[in-house]
């Protein structure tokens, strides 16, 4: 017991750190990404081929000055930038990253927490992230930035709703609510993303609403609001709100990666026969590369869409995807009373 309860401390600490390291190359990815659309050259000077950049802005962000506007809430203004790298940093904790190593006959799963409610886990947490964003915004005392803040929580919560009834008719098609169940059905069959096409666009849809990438990066337009929410912050407070948005999306990629293209499973693994401790890092290794797909997928609509107007965006929201996704789970439903799987 002692032993497995070390080894979970232990995944968390390489999860997170993973996470973090991830979080913080993707943004050498995305300039480079940038760079290439452009026809530009890119990160170039801090280390071969720009490799240092993200250790370099680290550092840069955190010896820059730090300043609290004075008719701030000071401790409101702190609370913000922390809460939404806080909750940017939980959501790892219910993906299954593996299907479990095997030591002395012991099995030590690759998932922190396999709760029975690991969805319901996900949407709770991706909810009160919304929180993080309102505190910042609205303390920060500034028009522009608590406009961001309203503009923010909006737009999340309207697409939380579509997001929530997607992942409903993936609910009824698997039977559970447990990520590392929804991973192990799609061991033997066909991936989730077969049986639930609308679905998943639905969901990644949304995913790009709720990590406020563009398209969807009306709370922080500079055109129109200076820079959003985060207008009056500075340093490394600014760091952990652009920070956050990269463990957003590399969490929304692994979610996405599980649910509906098989988690960490591949094509022929038990057909090529592997197994043991090099079937896990095939699979870990495998899952990784679906989330890297998603991420490249993530910055190429960044860079290639125009930002909707407000107003396009809601209407998406509610008069589009809303809709769309409660004939995904009428249909799901049909479906699965004539094939004789809904009782």
């Amino acid at each position: 017991m002692e032993g497995m309860l070390m080894y979970k401390i232990i995944l968390a600490v390489i999860v997170f750190a993973v996470t973090l390291g991830a979080a913080a190359y993707m943004t050498w990815g995305e300039r480079k990404l940038a760079s290439w659309f452009q026809d530009r050259i890119g990160p170039n000077r801090a280390g071969p081929m720009g490799l240092l950049q993200p250790i370099a802005d680290g550092l840069k962000m955190i010896f820059k000055e730090e300043m609290i506007p004075t008719h701030s809430n000071k401790w409101l203004f702190i609370l913000g930038p922390s809460f939404f790298m806080l909750t940017a940093c939980l959501t790892g904790a219910v993906i299954p990253w593996g299907s479990g190593f095997n030591s002395d006959g012991i099995v030590y799963p690759m998932q922190i927490a396999d709760i029975n409610i690991g969805l319901l886990y996900l949407l709770g947490v991706v909810s009160i992230g919304v929180y993080g964003i309102m505190i910042g915004g609205w303390s920060s005392n500034n028009k522009f930035a608590l406009l961001g803040a309203l503009r923010a929580s909006s737009q999340m919560i309207s697409y939380e709703v579509a997001m929530g009834l997607a992942l409903i008719a993936l609910v009824m098609m698997t039977g559970t609510l447990s990520l590392g169940e929804i991973a192990q059905q799609q061991d033997a069959g066909y991936a989730n993303v077969v049986y639930q096409p609308l679905g998943f666009l639905i969901f990644i849809i949304c995913a790009f609403a709720e990590t406020n990438r563009a398209p969807f990066d009306l709370p922080e337009s500079e055109s129109e609001l200076v820079g959003g929410y985060h207008t009056e912050y500075s340093s490394m407070k600014l760091g952990f709100f652009l920070f956050a948005e990269y463990i957003n999306m590399f969490i929304s990629s692994a979610v996405m990666a599980t649910l509906y293209f098989g988690g960490y499973n591949f094509p022929f693994q038990h057909e090529l026969g592997l197994e043991g401790n090099t079937l896990v890092i095939l699979q870990t290794s495998a899952l990784f590369i679906k989330i890297l797909i998603f991420i490249f997928v993530f910055m190429w609509i960044r860079w290639t869409l125009p930002r909707f107007r407000y107003d396009q965006l809601m209407n998406l929201g509610w008069k589009v995807l809303l809709p769309l996704a409660i004939a995904n789970i009428f249909i799901t439903g049909l479906v699965m009373f004539f094939t004789g799987k809904l009782s």
